[in-house]
């Protein structure tokens, strides 16, 4: 416990990031994508669904469906979302209305991310060796930089892109294992605040739809209390017991608990695992490791044991659920917490490979797509435009004045930002997440104002609606037999359709039927069904939805 400290930082180097740049980053990342589109598929869409399906009484607040089909058990994001539509739905529309709670919970796991690493860097055990002769850093003032890397490194985070810009129940149990981490963070230095957000913490992670998550996080939170050196956290571990038990309590009365456990059945499976683990953390996993190496003789003090104890529960829950990413995601608040451990080690020639990657691959990022959205408004080059034209088949681009102007002024500010890191300013801790966390932040803010309009077509169910309209009137009933949740939600909200996939097709009372098939293997005839037509996105080359017309009966 009493082994050497293997940070030595200066003052100079524990100044924080300024207030106003890391706010421009967090606005950069959270607000693009949130306006000026349609839900996606699939999952995006789907949830979107079953929250308007409550905002409008469609299906019962306990039981929402989706024509016909009920939910996954996670109801808590779902109110959540049917409370925005039904109060700001008149307003902005309920798509926007239903992304504005999810858009906060994503702002909130910033917030909680930096202040969870604040105070696990406030511990004795994670401040840096003093001088002989002073001018070793404040720690206060150490622990603000520390935490302004672990913002850098969430930012930076590939898998938190389109993941947590998504209307989906997962955003809500990010939200909740960050308020965990929290939680467990602060209860040495804020014990009130600290019992409330883990009272709250489990319980909401479990009324999400990850019950066993939370069950598998409290155990850990409240061996890491037992533990602790502080006499507060080990009082503690009673509030987290508790909340493990109001978790449980909340899983059982919304119906949340459900095992969706994977396999592996090749060697390919496992090495797309390997590479989904590779580049979804990316950058914070080397950092990680880094930091596991460097405060190895640390292990068991807080400002370790307290995130690598919920990057291992996640961690395993990703490998028990075949991979799943969504599990994975829950790892990155914390994993961003021990990549921020890394940077008082960090060597400066490792600073400098980060540094000069980052400028590399993210300045070829931006001019590709502002490449590509020129040649989409004026043809040149034609190769990108034919590409375009060839993927996207029907789309017609549009211009927008604003989203230009907003995408050039990203663009100047990420040539400042690189000017100022290849300059002489090598001193803040986190200097090295300056680039990645900005080239993260700038891609994504190009690609929701320049390529909007064509991700949204290809990412939106709305081509194919039209398409479906030139054949079905409106307010047909409509049965469906094997469409996703997706489509049955793009049916019933873009297309005013009333859609029954609830009741088997020989029992339904509906004079329309979707069906998907194969483009290479379509389905045989349906007796007493005419095939009227097929129909498919028009960015989808395989998936298509047969539409047929009940035949009249003979008399």
């Amino acid at each position: 416990m009493n082994s050497p400290n293997p940070a030595l930082v200066t003052q100079r180097a524990a100044q924080r990031l300024p207030r106003g740049a890391l706010l421009l980053f967090c606005a950069a990342y959270v607000l693009p994508g949130m306006f000026g589109r349609d839900p996606w598929k699939n999952a995006d869409i789907t949830a979107f669904g079953y929250m308007v399906n409550l905002a409008q009484g469609r299906s019962a607040w306990f039981a929402p469906t989706v024509a016909g089909l009920p939910s996954d058990g996670a109801l808590l994001p779902y109110w959540l979302g049917a409370v925005f539509v039904k109060l700001l739905g008149p307003w902005f529309g309920p798509s926007l209305a239903a992304r504005i709670p999810f858009a906060i919970l994503l702002a909130l796991v910033l917030v909680l991310t930096w202040y969870s690493t604040y105070y696990l860097a406030r511990t004795e055990a994670a401040q840096p060796l003093p001088f002989a002769f002073g001018g070793e850093a404040d720690p206060v003032d150490y622990a603000r930089a520390i935490a302004d890397g672990a913002l850098l490194a969430l930012i930076a985070s590939l898998g938190l892109l389109q993941l947590g810009h998504e209307t989906t129940p997962d955003l809500a149990q990010l939200a909740s294992v960050a308020l965990f981490l929290y939680a467990m963070a602060a209860s040495p230095f804020r014990a009130t605040p600290a019992k409330v957000a883990m009272l709250v913490a489990l319980p909401a992670l479990a009324a999400s739809g990850a019950p066993s998550i939370a069950a598998a996080l409290g155990a850990v939170g409240a061996v890491v209390c037992w533990r602790s050196a502080y006499v507060s956290a080990r009082e503690f571990s009673l509030w987290v017991l508790v909340s493990t038990a109001l978790g449980v309590i909340a899983a059982l009365l919304v119906d949340a608990w459900a095992w969706r456990l994977g396999s592996y059945g090749s060697r390919a499976q496992v090495v797309a695992l390997l590479k989904e683990l590779a580049w979804f953390t990316w950058p914070a996993w080397p950092l990680a490791f880094w930091t596991l190496w460097r405060w190895r003789r640390h292990l068991l003090h807080r400002h370790i044991s307290v995130p690598l104890g919920c990057v291992g529960v996640s961690l395993l829950a990703c490998i028990g659920m075949g991979g799943s990413d969504r599990a994975l995601m829950l790892a990155l608040p914390p994993l961003a917490a021990l990549a921020a451990f890394a940077l008082p080690t960090l060597q400066r020639s490792t600073a400098a490979a980060i540094d000069w990657f980052s400028v590399f691959f993210f300045t070829i990022c931006v001019l590709v797509i502002w490449v590509v959205y020129i040649a989409m408004q004026t043809g040149v080059p034609p190769q990108p435009a034919a590409n375009v034209a060839r993927l996207a088949v029907g789309f017609v681009p549009g211009f927008s004045l604003p989203a230009v102007v907003i995408a050039a002024l990203a663009t100047i500010a990420w040539l400042w930002l690189v000017k100022w890191r290849t300059g002489r300013h090598r001193h803040p801790l986190w200097k090295s997440l300056v680039l990645p966390a900005g080239g993260v932040a700038l891609c994504w803010l190009l690609l929701m104002t320049l390529w909007l309009p064509l991700l949204d077509y290809a990412r939106s169910y709305r081509p194919l609606i039209a398409r479906v309209a030139r054949h079905v009137p409106k307010d047909a009933c409509i049965a469906a037999t094997n469409l996703s949740r997706g489509q049955l939600v793009a049916l019933e909200h873009m297309g005013g359709y009333r859609v029954d996939a609830a009741t088997p097709v020989a029992a339904t009372r509906c004079d329309y039927l979707l069906q998907l098939e194969s483009r290479s293997k379509p389905a045989a005839a349906r007796e007493g069904w005419r095939l009227v037509a097929r129909e498919r996105r028009p960015t989808d080359k395989e998936e298509v939805t047969a539409i047929y017309r009940r035949e009249p009966v003979a008399h």
